[in-house]
């Protein structure tokens, strides 16, 4: 059954990728960057890959895409801080790759080649990693079997496995169980993901719940975020601020009606809005949306800030910052396909509201259950807990405050997984 699984994916699954990714590409351009990037990754890696120390061990780092790679980024720093070591990051999202090219504590930063078994081998041979830590999800069968092939010590590490998902479906749940007893260690962000993975055959030696590194990351940033002042402060001077972030056309939807109206009894309270997909045709929708209602200015124009209303934030990789401002945060993409980081908006200690669709996300349940978080299903609901919260400060710091107790309980993961990868190094 092993052979043959194997077989499948190899002969079948492979291509069948190959060529829908090649089909994508004539249609997605970052589809297409990523088939260009790797067109000569294994010549890159033998020549790069020379320039190492070879008296110093090799750790790979594995990332999906920008958001895995947040997760990893304490693990390396404190890494670096405790071995003399290189580091090589590699992706599989052109994102992810050419947003973290000057990223000072990898020493080699690539793309993973495609999985074909012999890219695989190729790849493995010639970085020679001593450790491979795999970041949440992102297992490719072939580098796995390679890895094993080589006794490479490997680590699946913010790990979870969710109740419903797809990976226990008959034949699907074989093939993983024949995956994960590959792996040295499957370091999980609960008890329950920790239940999920023995499931598929996992030994107690093998899997621990450690806890999720979003928490010492978003914390750590949120120390430097506070220092950079994006905003000056007397703009902001005796406003309420609301930031809603990571937004989609459908959360806006709901909150900007909400806003308005919240406008017509509040002379103080301000918006900073930070669309996902800072598009011009977004941000000129936007602009729209408030027309002959209040007026607008895009962050890149703040130096000629005249009292507006509405702050449209025209940039990327500041809304972590952005949040420092806020007393009450909403955070997007829980109208649509799933919810973003609710992480970034409570470490500040602040309310954090959500749509109803946060299947995908322990945090924002938790925060929901707990009192910091607030779903939010209609305009009149969002209308109704903005002017609540804006109107009632010790509500407002209350909610703040069981935020905030939630990210401190949950710090720690970073050093708990140091100590497991420490042990193999």
């Amino acid at each position: 059954m092993k052979k043959l699984l194997f077989i499948v994916y190899n002969f079948l699954v492979v291509p069948v990728l190959y060529v829908f990714i090649r089909i994508a590409a004539f249609f997605n351009e970052k589809v297409a960057r990523g088939i260009k990037g790797r067109k000569r990754i294994l010549e890159e890696l033998i020549v790069n890959s020379s320039a190492l120390d070879k008296n110093k061990k090799l750790v790979w780092f594995h990332s999906a895409s920008l958001g895995e790679f947040e997760q990893a980024k304490p693990i390396i720093q404190e890494l670096k801080k405790t071995k003399s070591i290189n580091v090589l990051v590699t992706f599989f999202s052109p994102s992810g790759y050419e947003n973290s090219k000057k990223y000072p504590y990898a020493d080699l930063i690539s793309y993973i080649p495609f999985d074909t078994y012999s890219n695989a081998i190729k790849f493995i041979k010639i970085v020679s990693p001593d450790l491979a830590v795999l970041m949440r999800y992102d297992i490719w069968p072939n580098h796995i079997l390679a890895l094993k092939k080589f006794k490479i010590p490997t680590f699946l590490v913010d790990a979870t496995m969710k109740g419903n998902t797809s990976r226990k479906l008959p034949l699907i749940k074989t093939f993983h169980k024949i995956l994960f007893s590959k792996i040295t260690k499957i370091l999980t962000v609960s008890s329950a993901d920790a239940e999920g993975f023995k499931e598929f055959g996992c030994m107690d030696k093998q899997v621990k719940a450690v806890g999720d590194t979003r928490f010492d990351r978003v914390f750590q940033r949120s120390i430097t975020a506070k220092e950079k002042n994006l905003i000056k402060e007397d703009f902001l001077k005796d406003k309420k601020v609301f930031v809603a972030g990571s937004t989609w056309e459908a959360d806006e939807e709901i909150i900007l009606p909400a806003f308005l109206k919240l406008t017509k009894y509040d002379n103080n309270v301000i918006l900073i809005i930070a669309p996902h997909e800072p598009t011009l045709l977004h941000l000129e929708k936007l602009e729209n949306d408030f027309a002959g209602k209040l007026n607008t200015i895009r962050f890149s124009f703040l130096n000629s800030y005249n009292g507006e209303r509405v702050i449209i934030i025209d940039s990327i990789g500041i809304l972590l910052t952005l949040y420092t401002y806020a007393q009450v945060a909403f955070v997007g993409g829980s109208y649509k396909q799933g919810i973003h980081n609710v992480l970034e908006a409570a470490v500040y200690g602040i309310p954090v509201l959500f749509g109803p669709k946060i299947e995908n996300s322990q945090e924002s349940q938790e925060l929901a259950h707990r009192g910091g978080g607030i779903i939010i299903k209609s305009k009149q609901q969002a209308y109704r807990a903005l002017r609540t919260l804006f109107l009632n400060e010790n509500l407002r710091k209350k909610t703040g405050k069981i935020s905030y107790a939630y990210v401190q309980e949950n710090l720690g993961a970073t050093s708990r997984i140091l100590h497991e990868i420490l042990q193999f190094l």
